[in-house]
């Protein structure tokens, strides 16, 4: 399984999500870290990730080429991140057949009813777990 793991700024969301998948799916998982600036990427590399890439092509063309997209919903809003995030980047993660295994966070004015308020090991917990059922099964479930 490829997995795509996503992220800017910093790069810590992303080097959290990398180092709990790698730890509890192990080096069958191929993950790829994809930052929209070298910092990131270097993290996410740094955490565990097999291959990283960096920027707005990397991102628009990986996506594509994974099985699971994961990072957070600012993936599917425009300009997101401070506006590193771009608009084609937002099309290419929605638009991609890959599944989106994504962290109800973010600072981007969208808030997603139903969903309770949970810190971020836990919900980087429930992450893991939902990448094994569809490790395991081979569909989404």
């Amino acid at each position: 399984m490829k997995v795509a793991v996503i992220d800017g700024q910093g790069g810590g969301i992303g080097k959290h999500i990398t180092e709990k998948i790698r730890k509890e799916l192990g080096a069958s998982i191929e993950i790829i870290g994809l930052g929209t600036n070298s910092v990131a990427t270097s993290m996410m590399l740094k955490a565990g990730a097999n291959e990283g890439a960096t920027g707005e092509s990397a991102i628009i063309y990986t996506v594509n080429e994974v099985d699971v997209v994961t990072g957070t919903l600012s993936l599917l809003v425009a300009n997101s991140m401070l506006g590193e995030f771009t608009p084609a980047m937002a099309a290419a993660v929605s638009q991609s057949s890959a599944l989106k295994v994504l962290l109800p966070i973010g600072r981007n004015r969208v808030e997603v009813i139903g969903v309770q308020q949970e810190p971020l090991p836990h919900l980087i917990d429930m992450l893991v777990k939902n990448l094994k059922k569809y490790r395991e099964v081979g569909e989404y479930v």
